[in-house]
């Protein structure tokens, strides 16, 4: 009941209205997201007429196929009217069958029998914001309480992608190699022209100190960079952003942390009282590749 449909065999409409009414409903799957992140490598497993589906990204490495979710997309997934365990595993299986696998995450409520390894991720469900902040820890109230110097030579602006740029470039940790981070601001480039992204800025004393990025579909906002200047910690303008977000957002949209898996980024998060919610994902390591790529030759079902 499972088939797999290339790029330019998707029914967009129908892959749309699957996703859209789905209990698992996520803007990473959408079309948009994974166009840009992917550059349109990416395929659908479909289950009967769009009961269920599957978004497949890929990359190729010497011609071959790879499954790898792109950068900045955290969780794929089976996307069903209501989670069913049986149509996931199904999926999972036909998906470990056919393709060669690098990373594939699920979803945070995609049900599985299999064990995978699970990564941590963290939500704030809508509520009125006063509910939301009367949970924030002792701490973090604090660091949202700024003092009189502070307060009256800061503020905070909404800013374009090109005001935003040079700022990231200079403040983004944590990257392997350089191509990593044209293909970040690739990704904030194109979300910010299909006015899915947002650039909220702190101000002090007329400069930039700090910068999130966050993306807004799916009744879903979800931050996707946290860029702080260094010098300027101890003021907690990260904090100071992300709490104005969850004040203006939080009552129609969950507030997506994308990530907590450091411990200083998630002791960071915690300090929102956020809930935990964990998703799994396949992860093999390079060898397992090239000796799935082998029999998958020697039997035919390389594709």
């Amino acid at each position: 009941m499972i088939r797999r449909l290339k790029y330019n065999e998707i029914d967009f409409v129908k892959y749309a209205q699957c996703l859209e009414n789905s209990e698992q409903k996520k803007y990473s799957a959408t079309k948009d997201f994974l166009d840009i992140t992917s550059r349109k490598q990416w395929e659908v497993l479909v289950y009967k007429d769009y009961e269920a589906v599957m978004p497949v990204p890929f990359i190729r490495k010497f011609g071959i196929k790879i499954v790898h979710n792109p950068k900045l997309c955290q969780q794929l997934g089976v996307f069903s009217a209501k989670d069913n365990i049986d149509i996931n595993e199904s999926f999972l299986e036909y998906l470990e069958k056919n393709y060669l696998i690098r990373a594939y995450p699920f979803n945070d409520r995609n049900i599985l029998r299999t064990s995978l390894r699970l990564k941590k991720n963290f939500l704030i469900n809508p509520d009125s914001y006063e509910t939301v902040y009367s949970k924030y820890s002792p701490k973090r109230k604090r660091k949202l309480r700024l003092d009189e110097e502070v307060k009256n030579n800061s503020e905070i602006k909404t800013i374009s992608y090109e005001e935003a740029e040079k700022f990231i470039e200079a403040n983004m940790i944590g990257l392997n190699k350089e191509s990593d981070l044209s293909d970040f601001m690739r990704i904030f480039k194109a979300s910010y022209h299909l006015n899915y992204l947002r650039f909220s800025a702190f101000f002090y004393h007329h400069k930039i100190i700090n910068i999130i990025a966050t993306y807004s579909d799916c009744n879903m906002v979800a931050l996707l960079g946290t860029f702080n200047d260094k010098e300027y910690v101890k003021l907690s303008g990260a904090s100071i952003l992300i709490d104005t977000v969850i004040r203006e957002n939080i009552e129609t949209s969950i507030f997506d942390f994308e990530g907590g898996e450091l411990p200083n980024i998630e002791e960071f998060f915690r300090g929102f009282r956020p809930e935990l919610k964990p998703y799994a994902i396949i992860e093999n390591p390079v060898k397992n590749l090239f000796k799935k790529l082998w029999s998958f030759l020697l039997s035919g079902n390389f594709f």
